[in-house]
């Protein structure tokens, strides 16, 4: 059983989106296919079909968003081996003179252009349990690249 690293305020928010879907959503959409099949005819009923693809998509995402949620660990920012980098982690690298800052987040929360990346993705996953001053070869599409930990917050 894998698990999904969230941040407190993200788990917050999948929370709320679930208790919507739960009990705005599915009315809506029970309202939908309620009224979609007063046109009569459902093999013909575009309406119909329109409604039945909602409900699989929102049905889909509660599923989804109850099994992320029964599997949860909570990512407490400042907690931990600061000597070493973890979930959670600000981190700063140097990379051919040019300095970077991460956050080390799990893949749900991955923004990339934001600085947010996946303790799943190459350098997330390269720098999890390194120290401050390890020199580190991630292996890119691009190719191989050596980060330099500057320090972690």
């Amino acid at each position: 059983m894998s698990k999904y690293y969230l941040t407190k305020e993200r788990f917050e928010e999948l929370k709320k989106e679930l208790e919507e879907l739960k009990t705005v959503k599915r009315l809506e959409v029970a309202d939908n296919l309620k009224r979609s099949k007063e046109y009569g005819d459902l093999s013909e009923n575009a309406e119909y079909a329109e409604a039945r693809e909602e409900q699989n998509r929102v049905e889909g995402r509660i599923f989804e968003l109850e099994e992320m949620l029964k599997k949860v660990s909570i990512i407490e920012e400042g907690k931990g081996n600061s000597d070493a980098v973890h979930i959670g982690s600000q981190i700063t690298v140097k990379k051919d003179g040019k300095t970077f800052n991460y956050t080390i987040v799990g893949f749900n929360e991955s923004k990339p252009e934001e600085g947010k990346i996946s303790n799943e993705s190459p350098i997330g996953k390269a720098m999890l349990g390194r120290a401050v001053g390890d020199k580190v070869t991630v292996k890119l599409p691009a190719g191989e690249t050596m980060y330099e930990i500057v320090k972690i917050g």
